[in-house]
């Protein structure tokens, strides 16, 4: 779904006043796999894993110390619970994912069915988002408007549902309060007690890096936590739109990030190469400013090598990251041509959410309809 990969990229810009934290949990739920478990979920808090659950070991397991000792101080019956939740989850997955191939008229081949909720918490003004979005073999299925407390079906299968989903007033404002509140003091409470980990700050090492005097010189900042760093080239004093490519983050592998951000110097005479320089924001550290300055930029092989060990690194460990949330979409793609060819416009279709009163900090499993 494009809301799972979303969740990965970098927003450059400026500024970084304020950290937006984000409490989410990913459901994926599977058939025809023989080497994938059935149901899969995972949580994860500012984009750190928490938990784990799968259909073949059917518990849930912490993925941190810190939520391990939250759970013995504040909560011991929390991992039994989310247990329980979690298998009827996985319940409702199967029986869902047989329910939409019939109403897309598949019969045979892998599919699958993604659901990821949360929501998100800006800790300098307050402001609140949560998330409620659902998809089928890669593609977005159904999604929640929490501002206008309706559902959006971007494909005809799901018109049914989004209508009576709709019609359910009392689940629209439940899950109104859950977004908002509920998840929110969920999340509030995860940052406190994993704050040594989630809410550290590690400076970023900043290199200037060039393979050949023709080619881009690359700001490379590395090592930093947080993800959420602002990096840019800017020409006497202002930021540079042109003549730049910001690159991804990256993921290290002892738990920091990095990023590169590409300045092309063709039409710059290396006489004016003074006006420019390199910044880079983190929330909680003063500014790093790199001029461009030929003393500064290291070109040996040594040093790319040095450059392109933690890049390929950083996108193995994104890609392993990102696996669980695309995986719907390579298989979709490989998904046998007659399940393509004989896919009609069938009746509108999903699971129905009969979410409930609900302990847990997890919403309450999907039914069929």
């Amino acid at each position: 779904m494009k809301a799972l990969t979303g969740l990965l990229l970098l927003v450059f810009g400026h500024g970084v006043s304020s950290v937006l934290h984000s409490l989410h949990y990913f459901y994926t739920g599977s058939s025809g796999l023989t080497t994938f478990p059935e149901f899969v979920a995972v949580g994860m808090v500012d984009g750190v894993q928490i938990d784990y659950y799968d259909s073949i070991t059917q518990k849930k397991v912490l993925k941190q110390d810190w939520m391990e000792r939250y759970t013995i101080r504040e909560d011991p019956n929390y991992l039994e619970r989310g247990t329980g939740v979690r298998k009827a989850h996985q319940q409702a997955f199967k029986a869902n994912i047989g329910i939409a191939k019939q109403r897309f008229n598949q019969t045979g081949g892998a599919h699958i069915n993604q659901f990821m909720y949360g929501c998100e918490w800006d800790d300098e003004d307050g402001s609140t988002d949560g998330y409620d979005q659902h998809g089928y073999d890669g593609e977005d299925f159904l999604s929640l408007d929490l501002e206008h407390l309706t559902w959006v079906a971007p494909v005809r299968q799901a018109f049914a549902t989004k209508r009576k989903w709709d019609e359910n007033k009392a689940q629209l404002q439940y899950k109104k309060n859950y977004y908002t509140k509920e998840c929110v003091d969920w999340l509030k409470k995860y940052l406190v007690y994993g704050k040594s980990t989630l809410q550290r700050k590690e400076r970023p090492r900043v290199s200037l890096l060039q393979r050949s005097p023709s080619s881009p010189v690359v700001c490379h900042a590395t090592g930093f936590y947080p993800d959420r760093v602002v990096v840019f080239w800017r020409r006497d004093g202002r930021e540079l739109h042109e003549q730049v490519d910001p690159g991804e983050v990256l993921p290290n592998h002892d738990g920091t990030f990095q990023v590169s951000v590409d300045l092309d110097l063709t039409a710059v005479p290396q006489e004016d190469w003074g006006r420019y320089e390199c910044v880079v924001q983190l929330r909680g550290i003063e500014d790093i400013s790199t001029p461009l300055d030929p003393a500064l930029i290291r070109t040996n092989e040594e040093d790319q090598i040095g450059l392109t060990i933690p890049i390929i690194i950083g996108l193995l460990v994104l890609l392993l990251v990102a696996a669980a949330a695309i995986v719907g979409v390579l298989l979709y793609k490989k998904r046998n041509a007659s399940d393509k060819r004989h896919k009609p416009v069938g009746s509108d279709t999903s699971s129905e959410n009969t979410e409930g009163q609900n302990p847990a900090p997890e919403a309450q499993p999907l039914t069929k309809v």
